[in-house]
């Protein structure tokens, strides 16, 4: 599985990707034939709450997921992206499962 991490109108620390990196390796647990996995990181309006973006784009044979979040941190975001993103492969996982 790759992860590729952009970070928009800031500078993501190590700290941050290396906390982004563990979260998104933890899909794999829920759908193993995860080819790619794109992660953007985005201040919206600086200097007010809920200004931090985070969305998810997880590419899986035949398709491609996304979920999108936004919170106070970038921590936060991510959590509830994954989250989010963990029900999406699960449903995709049982879809396939009946064909």
């Amino acid at each position: 599985m790759e992860i590729k991490i952009q970070s928009i109108h800031f500078d993501a620390t190590e700290k941050l990707q290396a906390f982004i990196d563990k979260k998104v390796a933890k899909l794999e647990k829920t759908f193993e034939d995860i080819q790619k996995v794109e992660v953007q990181c985005k201040v919206v309006k600086p200097a007010t709450a809920q200004n931090k973006e985070v969305s998810l784009t997880v590419t899986v044979p035949g398709n491609k997921l996304f979920v999108e979040k936004t919170t106070d941190t970038f921590e936060e975001s991510t959590d509830a992206c994954v989250d989010s993103m963990k029900v999406q492969l699960q449903k995709y996982k049982e879809k396939l499962r009946n064909r």
